[in-house]
């Protein structure tokens, strides 16, 4: 396997993805299985909305399960969070500020599979995750927006 193929997972992003896994081979194909026998008992197949939408929702239900085992078979752990470290990789905490601005903000650099802005989660493929990567505290990223360049200032790492 090589590194563009791996995912790169925290232990929390690892563990909430088994767990869905489990729910949909569960629950969920349970569930439309009980679905299918219902409106499969309701007669004529071929005009049956209500069996055509289970078999959609069954559809849907197995290609999620086969993409969340493409990515645990791919998932490699990323370090707990309190390693000290000198540049910012994958996993890593980093508290940066705009250039001329005193706002402060910590943002944790992932995966893009537990990328979630609201939770200051970016991904490391986003255009402020990629300039951050391999950067030192002190340093100064430009970052591409639809709004035009950006300069951050990294504060620390963590």
């Amino acid at each position: 396997m090589n590194e563009q193929e791996a995912v790169y997972l925290s232990e929390d992003g690892l563990r909430k993805l088994q767990e869905e896994l489990g729910l949909l081979k569960s629950e969920h194909r349970r569930e439309i299985a009980a679905r299918l026998e219902y409106a499969k008992s309701l007669g004529d197949l071929s005009e049956n909305a209500e069996y055509q939408e289970a078999k959609e929702e069954q559809f849907s239900n197995e290609r999620r399960i086969a993409e969340i085992e493409d990515l645990l078979r791919r998932s490699r752990t990323l370090p707990r969070p309190g390693k000290i470290r000198t540049n910012v990789a994958v996993g890593a905490t980093v508290l940066m500020a705009k250039e001329g601005g005193t706002e402060e903000c910590w943002y944790h650099v992932v995966s893009s599979e537990e990328a979630s802005p609201a939770e200051h989660k970016i991904s490391m493929q986003s255009p402020l995750g990629q300039a951050v990567l391999g950067k030192k505290k002190g340093e100064t990223v430009m970052v591409f927006t639809p709004r035009g360049p950006m300069k951050y200032r990294i504060i620390d790492i963590s």
